[in-house]
């Protein structure tokens, strides 16, 4: 796929990037590159290929929760910026 060096500078310009004159034409290169690649996956054969999820049929294993007792609080909330009753004292984030 062809692409302009108008068509670099408006997307710098969308992106908000200050391209040098002489970065223009690496990114235009690279740019080619890029939709000329999405064009072979979007015209890869496909037919009669399984429906997939993932590669592998590997599952998440979780552990259970359980509650453990720190017997050493104090070296927990040493470096605590503020603390308060032995917990983490933090900003209000919620209105």
């Amino acid at each position: 796929m062809k692409v302009s060096k108008e068509e670099i500078l408006h997307i710098a310009n969308l992106a908000n990037l200050n391209l040098e004159e002489n970065e223009i034409d690496s990114y235009l290169l690279n740019l080619q590159d890029i939709l000329n690649f999405a064009n072979i996956v979007n015209h890869a054969p496909v037919d009669n290929l399984d429906i997939t999820i993932g590669s592998n049929e590997a599952k998440n294993i979780f552990r259970k929760d359980e509650i453990e007792i720190f017997e050493d609080n104090e070296s927990l909330l040493q470096n605590a910026i503020e603390k308060e009753q032995n917990m983490f004292k933090i900003p209000k984030v919620i209105n």
